[in-house]
């Protein structure tokens, strides 16, 4: 006897995207393989033919479908408009809050508000983070008061957010951001070390609990394999100088610290002295830039006529040095080199090179007026800073014109 069979028209909802199928009862039963592209449908089936009713069965798959894509809220634009969010940049910043069903942009306003944020800031905030918006009025406030442990005002937070927006939005999970404050404060961390954290890297206190644990402790390890008897201070003065260096690897930084005994042949106290001193800051560099750039700035001082032991006190008394590339590197050599300075001179003060070029070009060219003598005189004032510089400057001019008075 031929069963009848009784067909449901299939349907895929738009807004969902989805395909559902109805597989009717007595019909014989089947195994299939459905594979979809982007752009064409392919299906494969293998059949088992099985004389027993099956029972009714729903099942769906997910269709590639352009139309599917989710609607933004007008509502939501027209908040964001009103507040003057600069919608265009905030889609292109995170364009998938646009597609979330709800978003508190209204609650974020009425909180900031309430901590003395201007609407203009709101509005920055939100353009540059749309993400702030997904977060609940009690979750900011509960982080709000965790920040309020590290920073002492308001005011003080809200400059902070102007900044970088993201240090505070980032993460919404406010008990991890708990544990690391409690954890940095109990290994000897001072308020203003934390306040430098967060401002500076707040992405440490986004680091899993574990993650910052293993970092403190690496590093009191490496103070005890030195020699050194006070692990809370070591660990205290590396991070001050280098906040970033707990969102690094421990594989990153143990590489770091034995390239630079290796390189510059140290015996233990010498690298501890380095390492929680002036080359704290370079501990985070990745592998491959210390050891090029390293590499450049001696074949380049190597071209320049200077010994090997020469190199290496120029880039002890100063380690950032190797944040600088070949290119940098040279064209600040070069320039310096071009207005009759000696590189003799540049070994004695390596501090100059932390200048831009355009402020040693405009410095030498303002101290060659005032009648100063780069070539036989001191060249230190050239990494002073504005305010120090400004004054000699003055003193300089004011020197000439009595000369010249006379």
């Amino acid at each position: 006897m031929q069963s009848s069979l009784s067909l449901r028209q299939m349907s895929i909802p738009k807004g969902l995207g989805y395909l559902t199928i109805m597989a009717p009862r007595n019909l014989l039963y089947m195994r299939s393989n459905f594979l979809f592209g982007s752009r064409c449908w392919m299906i494969r089936f293998s059949a088992e033919v099985l004389l027993k009713s099956v029972s009714f069965r729903l099942f769906s798959m997910k269709c590639d479908n352009a139309d599917s894509e989710p609607l933004e809220s007008e509502e939501l634009l027209n908040n964001l408009l009103t507040m003057g969010v600069d919608v265009d940049m905030a889609k292109k910043r995170q364009p998938g809050v646009f597609n979330r069903r709800g978003t508190n942009e209204q609650n974020l306003k009425t909180f900031l508000l309430s901590k003395g944020a201007s609407k203009e800031v709101i509005a920055s905030i939100i353009s540059r983070y749309p993400r702030a918006m997904t977060r609940t009025p009690e979750s900011l406030s509960y982080r709000w008061d965790l920040w309020r442990r590290i920073v002492t005002s308001d005011l003080e937070i809200v400059a902070i957010l102007e900044r970088s927006p993201e240090s505070f939005f980032r993460s919404s999970n406010n008990l991890n951001l708990e544990k690391n404050i409690e954890f940095l404060y109990s290994v000897g961390l001072t308020h203003k070390c934390l306040c430098r954290l967060l401002t500076s890297a707040p992405r440490t206190f986004s680091n899993s609990l574990e993650l910052n644990k293993q970092m403190v402790e690496f590093l009191r390890e490496v103070c005890l394999s030195l020699g050194h008897n006070d692990p809370t201070g070591f660990v205290r003065k590396i991070i001050f100088k280098n906040p970033f260096i707990l969102i690094q690897s421990t594989k990153r930084v143990k590489t770091n610290i034995e390239f630079l005994q290796s390189a510059f042949n140290l015996n233990n106290e010498q690298l501890l002295v380095l390492i929680h001193g002036p080359g704290a800051k370079i501990l985070d560099l990745s592998n491959d830039c210390m050891r090029r750039n390293y590499t450049n700035i001696k074949e380049r001082l190597f071209s320049l006529g200077c010994t090997t032991e020469e190199i290496r006190k120029f880039v002890l008394s100063c380690p950032d040095v190797i944040f600088l590339g070949e290119k940098k590197f040279s064209d600040k050599i070069d320039c310096l080199i071009e207005e009759k300075i000696s590189i003799s001179q540049i070994i004695e003060n390596p501090r100059i090179l932390d200048s831009s070029i355009s402020t040693l070009k405009s410095r030498i060219k303002e101290l060659v007026n005032a009648g100063y003598n780069l070539s036989t005189s001191n060249i230190s004032l050239l990494s002073w800073s504005q305010k120090r510089y400004n004054a000699k400057l003055k003193k300089l001019n004011t020197g000439q014109n009595v000369v010249l008075g006379n």
